[in-house]
């Protein structure tokens, strides 16, 4: 679907790595270029016609991904260089000062370490406690298992909507809603949701959402950081410095700017924010439901084929996003994934940025396929043909 829209898959290549980034159509490729060639100054800091347009796009960018998401204000939206940055902007700027010894912070073992080394540090720092949710014999989160460990001390729960190793798509609307009645805070991690469903943060009611620009078609180093606006107030700035200020003229006489522009301190990525807005108007061309859709169809295709490959275990094979995480019994990983370069294909090997998953799903390395709208079946057919034969995966190992 749309294959035509990305110079990358003109060549002979098979991407199956779209958990990690995504590829870039021309469109957005040609909004960065435009920028570079044609008005490439500063934002928020001219007088002139070339640096008044850079703040339209700048802000046009802005409102794209706050309507993109289901938000109600634009100052809802901070610009950050990743999922990264966001989360630890939110756990940082936010929890920081909030936690207190004694209090509760609910992850998962499935984590990415975006969503789990900033709660690590800021538990060291106030003596909060992190405790783990458990999960059912999918590896997946569900509201019952979550509610047997909420207690009063219960400040926080961080979760992915969907997790980049079982590709497990969780309750956030039903997790917000018994959360708030308990006065709980809700992070959401939306690195892999964000790209390949319809999100609204006013419908399931988040208090914080963090995702990436690079894996939705948009380019690398630009991030989104959403809070609910009455939270928002409450980050304090993790950076100062320029375009944040309104003055300083001692250390007791610092005025910031209003958000969210006082949480974007220095010269922004401003070709990575024009770029973002572009994909995200590419993305709506084509209609978020349609993906969701089309992914999961791509997914089902894939699975029917693995199971019948009698050394091929599946890993997660009950999940309905586009993320389906193998191995190749008695083989590594990442030697497989060797072998099918040598044909053009890209999957993920290795412990995925989540190294916790080792104590839920007993094996530290597996081969990751992560699949977008522009895959097809014929791709798929061509990794199973080389997945099939055992013998010829080792032969051409050694």
């Amino acid at each position: 679907m749309h294959r035509e829209d990305f110079p990358m898959l003109k060549g002979d290549i098979i991407y199956l790595d779209n958990g990690a980034t995504s590829l870039k159509p021309q469109c957005v490729i040609d909004k960065m270029t435009d920028y570079y060639e044609n008005y490439s100054a500063n934002a928020h800091r001219g007088d002139y016609d070339i640096s008044y347009k850079v703040d339209l796009e700048y802000e046009n960018a802005r409102d794209l991904v706050r309507e993109f998401i289901g938000a109600r204000r634009k100052e809802e939206i901070v610009f950050t260089s990743g999922s990264t940055d966001s989360m630890n902007l939110i756990v940082n700027g936010f929890f920081g000062n909030l936690l207190e010894a004694g209090d509760e912070i609910l992850l998962t073992k499935m984590e990415h370490a975006s969503n789990i080394m900033p709660w690590f540090r800021v538990a060291l720092k106030t003596g909060a406690n992190i405790k783990y949710i458990p999960l059912d014999d999918n590896n997946f989160v569900t509201i019952d298992n979550l509610k047997s460990v909420v207690t009063p001390r219960t400040k926080v729960i961080s979760l992915a909507e969907i997790t980049n190793v079982v590709g497990d798509i969780r309750p956030i609307k039903d997790i917000c809603k018994f959360a708030h009645e308990r006065d709980i805070f809700v992070v959401v991690d939306g690195a892999q949701s964000v790209p390949h469903k319809k999100i609204n943060v006013s419908d399931s009611d988040v208090d914080f959402l963090a995702f990436s620009g690079h894996k939705m078609l948009g380019p690398t180093g630009i991030g989104v950081l959403y809070a609910k606006y009455e939270l928002m107030e409450n980050i304090e700035p993790v950076n100062l410095g320029g375009g944040m200020n309104e003055s300083f003229d001692s250390p007791d006489k610092i005025v910031l700017k209003e958000i969210p522009t006082r949480l974007e301190a220095g010269t922004p990525n401003i070709a990575g924010v024009i770029g973002l807005g572009e994909a995200v108007k590419y993305l709506n061309k084509i209609g978020m439901e349609n993906i969701e859709k089309y992914e999961k169809n791509l997914r089902n295709y894939l699975i029917e084929k693995l199971v019948k490959i009698p050394h091929i275990d599946i890993l997660n094979l009950e999940s309905d996003s586009g993320i389906v995480t193998f191995n190749v019994d008695g083989l590594f990983s990442e030697d497989v994934a060797y072998y099918l370069n040598k044909y053009g294909i890209c999957v993920r090997a290795g412990s995925h940025c989540a190294k916790l998953t080792k104590d839920v799903l007993g094996v530290v390395n597996s081969l990751r396929v992560s699949l977008y709208f522009y895959n097809t079946e014929s791709e798929i057919d061509s990794l199973v043909d080389l997945l099939k034969d055992k013998d010829k995966i080792i032969k051409e190992m050694i």
